[in-house]
């Protein structure tokens, strides 16, 4: 079994739970219209399976290890022989990584085309090994990172599927690459792309509209949607593009229950820790509340001060 994923390839994080074998579809599907390699890895935890067999003095950590990645290996091999028939001509590789996941899965990044994770369900992200590590994968990653969200509960009322792809638009130079991944995931796919711009998010969303947006920012806002998706129009001239300006925040609108959206895109900007604690993050919102796969795609760095 190789270590190494090949680079370009679409890296699917398989932790045998009902979440990631989701993401394992996914991804797989992903691969077939994208034509590129994929590689399912497992990430094995030294520490974590020390602890588990209670390793103490005795060694008998060192057996449960060995025992826990020939599972690994023979259920990975399982997934490979099944994907392989379904997708003949697709390149699959499996691999068993003794790492810690959220490092593992940062360091796989440096080399991927695109990585793939599951999530547990509605509200926080807390699966033990596609949960809290997603907040950090998606953070810290070099190539654009796909949680695939649970479906909408069956008990729910929903939209038919199939409303496209949702990308928020923000006008930076930094979020340009967002917007270039959701017009190719889009034409890739044959699907809408709806471009939305939020304005005054925070005050919209928690003091209500007091006067705000006023008409002024009304139209810087219009303009900086329309420049903003206007290139890339011209260059993916297939792509059927709606645009909307938004009255709250980015994550209310994944919840909407009019539209069943196929892909929703957002920027992995890299904020401190007193951002984070201030305004929260809009990413980690979306990735709680979204019905669909979610890709966070890394914005480019901004100048610090």
């Amino acid at each position: 079994m190789p270590t190494t994923p090949a680079a370009g390839s679409i890296v699917i994080a398989h932790d045998s739970s009902p979440h990631s074998a989701a993401a394992l579809s996914w991804g797989l599907e992903q691969a077939s219209v994208e034509d590129r390699p994929v590689d399912v890895v497992h990430l094995l935890s030294v520490t974590e399976a020390q602890q588990a067999a209670w390793l103490g003095a005795s060694g008998a950590g060192l057996q449960a290890l060995d025992d826990l990645r020939d599972q690994a290996v023979a259920h990975l091999e399982g997934l490979a022989v099944l994907a392989r028939a379904q997708y003949p001509s697709l390149r699959i590789r499996t691999h068993v990584v003794e790492r810690e996941a959220r490092h593992g899965l940062i360091d796989l990044s440096a080399s991927a085309h695109l990585m793939v994770l599951g999530s547990h369900g509605r509200g926080p992200l807390t699966s033990p090994l596609l949960g809290s590590v997603s907040a950090a994968v998606t953070r810290r990653a070099e190539c654009p990172v796909v949680v695939v969200r649970p479906p909408r509960p069956a008990s729910d009322t929903a939209a038919p599927a199939g409303s496209g792809v949702l990308v928020g638009v923000d006008g930076t130079a930094e979020s340009v690459p967002v917007l270039e991944f959701a017009f190719a995931q889009a034409a890739l796919r044959g699907h809408h792309l709806t471009a939305v711009h939020c304005v005054r998010d925070l005050i919209a969303a928690y003091v209500g509209d007091a006067g705000f947006p006023t008409e002024e920012e009304m139209l810087r806002a219009r303009a900086v949607l329309a420049e903003s998706v206007a290139g890339l129009a011209e260059k993916y001239p297939d792509v059927a593009v709606s645009r909307r300006l938004n009255r709250g925040l980015l994550d209310q609108l994944v919840t909407d229950a009019d539209k069943a959206w196929d892909l929703v895109v957002v920027g992995g900007r890299r904020h401190g820790a007193l951002h984070r604690l201030l305004v929260g993050s809009t990413t980690i919102a979306v990735l709680e509340r979204a019905h669909c796969p979610v890709a966070v795609v890394p914005e480019g760095r901004t100048p610090t001060g």
